[in-house]
């Protein structure tokens, strides 16, 4: 039987790389993605062996590129499921912010975590049509769901994926193709130290839990949401916050 093939952006490292291992540990076989760290996404690649069906290199600022980023990942093979994990958080002060820096704040945050998962989406669900069907998981965020200070940006960009995730559930379910969400709090990746140096303390304070999640703890949930017994749970977005919000 051909192993089941994933594509997981923004893999060389943080939670795109526990997901691909995670899933390659359940017989995935996974396409690595990197936007610039190709020495990061090698390491991946060693670490997944067999389990590996290329690495590939895509800057997600610039959506235009999909297409051609997905079409090598099909020259290696077929694709039975996509996880959209890239992702940049780019703090700024919402009225303070000089009208440029805004705006390049604002473009390239909808670029990476919005308009290219999206991209990403139509043409792998044109690809899953031919197949029979297949899997969409996006990697959104718990301020998708609730406000935070100089976050407005990120967080609009997230609450448009969980969105896009429900209604495209919706009108692909006759398709075969289902479609998951997960939404993270605060996970300890290198992403996340950049924000957290000065207020580790009173975010723990804020999560019941009294830790943050693992890159491996949203692994976890993506491998649940790719199994087959996950199939009738589409449209969920999923919350992995230590029971820090609830909505």
């Amino acid at each position: 039987m051909q192993s089941r093939r994933v594509l997981v952006t923004g893999s060389s490292r943080g939670i795109g790389r526990a997901i691909a291992l995670k899933l390659a540990e359940d017989g995935w076989s996974v396409a690595v993605h990197y936007g610039f760290d190709k020495p990061e996404a090698e390491r991946v690649q060693k670490a997944l062996g067999d389990r590996c069906s290329g690495i590939y290199e895509c800057d997600l600022a610039h959506p235009r590129k999909v297409g051609d980023f997905f079409d090598a990942v099909l020259k290696d093979g077929q694709v039975d499921a996509v996880v959209n994990n890239a992702g940049v958080y780019l703090p700024i002060d919402f009225a303070k912010a000089g009208d440029a820096p805004f705006a390049a704040n604002f473009h390239k945050t909808f670029a990476v975590n919005f308009e290219s998962p999206v991209a990403l989406m139509r043409v792998a669900v044109k690809h899953f049509q031919t197949i029979g069907g297949g899997k969409v998981l996006n990697v959104a965020s718990r301020v998708g769901f609730r406000g935070e200070s100089g976050a407005a940006l990120y967080a609009a960009s997230k609450a448009a994926l969980i969105n896009m995730t429900r209604s495209l559930a919706v009108e692909l379910a006759p398709k075969n193709i289902q479609m998951f969400a997960v939404a993270p709090g605060w996970v300890d990746t290198a992403m996340a130290r950049e924000g957290m140096q000065d207020r580790l303390s009173s975010i723990l304070e804020g999560i019941p839990l009294g830790r943050m999640a693992t890159p491996d703890d949203v692994a976890a949930c993506a491998k649940f949401l790719l199994s087959k017994e996950a199939e009738y749970l589409s449209g969920i977005a999923i919350d992995i916050n230590g029971a820090s919000y609830f909505h």
